[in-house]
Parts: C-alpha cells; sequence; structure tokens
C-alpha cells in the first residue's frame, strides 16, 4: 500500500516541533522521507514516529493527501467518550493491538501530525480527559450549551430529522467537541449521530472486513468521531459548517474551505502515513 504524501507548512509550527527532535539543520527538507529520517534520529521506545495504519474518514476530493483518523467511541451513563488506548513501553506509543478483532492496532500514533503530536493529550501517558467536550462555535444549537460540557447522547435525539439548512437534512446530527484536555487544552474532533453509521455498524456495507470489523466496535449508539484536523494544510474542515460548500460537493460532507477538501464521514478506508516523532517530553 503506497504512503500519502505529507504536505505541512512551516506555519503549522511543524518545524518547531521537528527542530527539538533532528536539529533546525534539517528543517527544511521534512516530507514524508524527512518524517521517516526524523524518526530514525529518536529513541525507538520514546517519540514513537514512523509508518502507520490507521482508519479514517475518506478523503474524496480536494488537495488533501488522506484522510482524518477515526477515534474510536464508547458511551458510559449516557457521556460519550473517545477510547485512549493503553500505553506499551515497548513500543513507546499508546496501542490497542487488534482492535475489536479487526487485525487493526489502533495506537496514539494515529494522532501524530499537524503538530497535533506535540498536544499535551496525546502523550501516550498523559493523564487527560478521554470525554468530548463541548466547543460551540460551528453549530447554533451547541451555542446553549456551557462550553466545556461533556456532550451526552440525549443532546442527539433529534438527529434523524436535524438539520441547518446545508445539504440534506436527516442525514445526521454533528458536534465539534475537544478531547484528550488536560490543563493545557485539548485537540479538535468532531462526531456526527447518524442512521448512516448505524447501518455500517450493523454491516450494511461493503467494507473490507477488517475495516468493518473495526467500525463495528469504533461506533457506539449510531456515534462516530474524528480529529478534526486537515491533512492538507491543517486547517479546521466541518460537516455542514460553510453554506458554499455545495459548490465543492460538500454539502453533505465535511468540507474544509481553506483549499475544498471534502471527506466522507460515511466512508471509512484504511491507510497509512508516515507519523510525526513527538517531541521529547520535559518534567516541568
Amino acid at each position: 500500500m503506497p504512503l500519502d504524501e505529507d504536505k505541512y507548512p512551516a506555519e503549522t509550527g511543524r518545524r518547531r516541533f521537528v527542530s527539538g527532535v533532528v536539529g533546525s539543520a534539517a528543517l527544511s527538507t521534512i516530507g514524508v522521507g524527512g518524517a521517516a529520517a526524523a524518526d530514525t534520529l529518536t529513541d525507538a521506545a520514546g517519540e514513537g514516529g514512523g509508518t502507520t495504519t490507521f482508519v479514517a474518514v475518506e478523503n474524496t476530493d480536494g488537495p488533501a493527501p488522506r484522510g482524518m483518523p477515526i477515534i474510536p467511541i464508547e458511551i458510559n451513563n449516557g457521556e460519550i467518550s473517545g477510547i485512549w488506548p493503553e500505553y506499551d513501553e515497548d513500543a513507546g506509543v499508546a496501542i490497542a493491538s487488534d482492535f475489536g478483532g479487526s487485525g487493526i492496532d489502533y495506537s496514539s500514533a494515529w494522532f501524530q501530525y499537524c503538530g497535533i503530536q506535540s498536544s499535551a493529550g496525546i502523550y501516550p501517558q498523559a493523564d487527560a480527559d478521554n470525554l468530548f467536550l463541548n466547543s460551540p462555535g460551528s453549530f447554533d444549537w451547541q451555542g446553549d450549551i456551557e462550553q466545556g460540557t461533556p456532550l451526552t447522547v440525549d443532546m442527539f435525539d433529534d438527529y434523524e430529522s436535524w438539520g441547518n439548512g446545508i445539504g440534506t437534512a436527516g442525514l445526521g446530527k454533528p458536534a465539534s467537541a475537544t478531547w484528550r484536555t488536560t490543563d493545557d487544552g485539548g485537540v479538535p474532533v468532531q462526531i456526527i449521530r447518524s442512521t448512516r453509521v448505524e447501518e455500517m455498524a450493523n454491516g450494511n456495507t461493503d467494507l473490507p472486513s477488517s475495516v468493518q470489523s473495526f467500525i463495528s466496535e469504533a461506533t457506539d449508539q449510531g456515534f462516530i468521531a474524528w480529529l478534526n484536523k486537515c491533512t492538507h494544510f491543517c486547517c479546521v474542515p466541518g460537516f455542514k459548517t460553510q453554506e458554499g460548500s455545495a459548490n465543492f460537493g460538500g454539502a453533505n460532507a465535511i468540507y474544509c474551505q481553506c483549499h475544498q477538501s471534502v471527506y466522507d464521514p460515511f466512508s471509512p478506508v484504511q491507510k497509512q502515513f508516515v507519523a510525526l516523532p513527538r517531541p521529547p517530553q520535559t518534567d516541568e
């Protein structure tokens, strides 16, 4: 399976991160090969970079090189959380091998791109909040809920009919949230509750068996979640957040207004990419 191209600009903070790992002399040439080279210069059990296989919401159009990684979900007492795997000291990452019997290893390396690898909550052993916390701004309905409040299932009761005038109503109800929250903040995610997700979880798809097994375990009560960082230039896209998305075929998809990349949240795919190594964790 070919590797997807890695194209991030200096302003994303990627170069600031790499300078702490391999030195400023190497900054000008960082790409897929550069990231792989950077990985060889880090502790194999420490910074956790390198080629990784992951499951994503599919990139269907635009310049993005690959999809955005899916975050497995669990629901406890009505509160929606993203699953964080256990730390593996030998691997240097948090990892759930053979997740849900799918043959796919779910690991913290999935989120090591676009500067997210330097977020406090993405360190494998970080004591971070796995709840999806309300992050208003993208959808009017979230403005009625205090920022930082845990998202709960009952907030999505109208998911079979919800609409906001963009695309087709009734396709699902989305929300923006933060995840893996620490005192330094969290990372941006989006979630959707949809009958389409319920169909995927029940096997009513033509997905490859490994992806089907993963999705059946990674979704719950019709909810699916992903890290909301466009893999092109690290912008923050959205499902039904831009009226102009219809002009680019993204009215019923995840659309990134920066460069018109489109992702299909109902089409999970298995891909590979080069995860950037994390900057060294230091004790304060």
